[in-house]
């Protein structure tokens, strides 16, 4: 029997994100697809204990219901009525709030880890609806597989597509309320099928870039100018595809060398978060 479970929670991105239309239950419709950075990965470890404890290197992360991971098991706990006395360390290295995902993969790992160390056997299905009571992007991060998400982003479908080339990640050290971002979109119908721009399971970058946009960056953009120039500095410098994931206020772009990527890089402000990852490592 398991006593204790290290799990990586990947960061991922939005290529493409569309907001479809606003839902009687205060919620939205999204067109999205969903690519996880494995390379970019908060770290979590949980341990059976004689205790409950949380433990992070983010002192701004609290122990309490502020935390998607204390969420998370409290909702486990909830639904088999039942403590689980467990110790968790949190490596926090996903930006926060910057449209990257962390706080929602960190509470997939919890519902991952804390079914397996206890053997729960609570069904894919049942995660996927806990994860959604948790929040709309969750129900990805359970599998964290290249996919289109729609409804909330709990309606899946995964989809064989690689992107062999490297990836530039910039956080301005910008925070956009999720709240404030989706105050200021107007819903509408995509325009655009993600399947038509993929051919033998890769991405067409121009018609991506053509063809797809972010709904949150108008908003973002005008917000904060500095935004839109890493975009820009990006595309101006070799970017095969660049775009603003979620609601911001992180910014990525494609290259097809680390050289190229670096010389982008290079080209920002200093003070930023920058990291390169070779896609074709994962």
């Amino acid at each position: 029997m398991k006593e204790y479970i290290e799990i990586k929670a990947p960061a991922k991105i939005n290529i493409g994100l569309k907001v479809v239309s606003k839902r009687e239950d205060g919620y939205h419709n999204l067109y999205t697809f969903f690519y996880p950075i494995y390379g970019l990965s908060d770290i979590l470890s949980f341990k059976k204990n004689n205790g409950d404890y949380f433990i992070s290197n983010n002192p701004a992360i609290k122990n309490d219901e502020s935390n998607l991971i204390i969420k998370a098991k409290r909702l486990i706990e909830s639904r088999i009525s039942k403590n689980l006395k467990t110790g968790i360390t949190l490596q926090k290295n996903i930006p926060m709030g910057a449209g990257l995902g962390g706080g929602s993969s960190d509470a997939a790992a919890t519902l991952i880890s804390l079914n397996e160390l206890y053997s729960l056997h609570i069904s894919y299905d049942e995660l996927i609806q806990m994860a959604l009571e948790l929040g709309s992007d969750i129900p990805f991060f359970l599998k964290a597989k290249p996919s289109i998400g729609q409804s909330r982003g709990e309606i899946l479908e995964q989809i064989e597509v690689d992107i062999d080339c490297f990836v530039l990640i910039v956080n301005p050290h910008i925070h956009i309320s999720t709240a404030e971002a989706f105050g200021h979109v107007h819903p509408s119908e995509s325009n655009w099928d993600y399947k038509k721009m993929i051919e033998a399971e890769k991405f067409n970058f121009s018609r991506l870039q053509k063809d797809t946009s972010n709904d949150f960056e108008d908003y973002a953009f005008t917000k904060h100018p500095e935004i839109k120039a890493i975009k820009d500095i990006m595309i101006e410098n070799g970017s095969l595809f660049s775009m603003m994931s979620g609601s911001g206020s992180t910014v990525y772009g494609f290259y097809d060398s680390r050289e190229s990527a670096l010389y982008a890089s290079n080209k920002l402000n200093h003070s930023y978060l920058r990291r390169i990852y070779n896609l074709s490592d994962y």
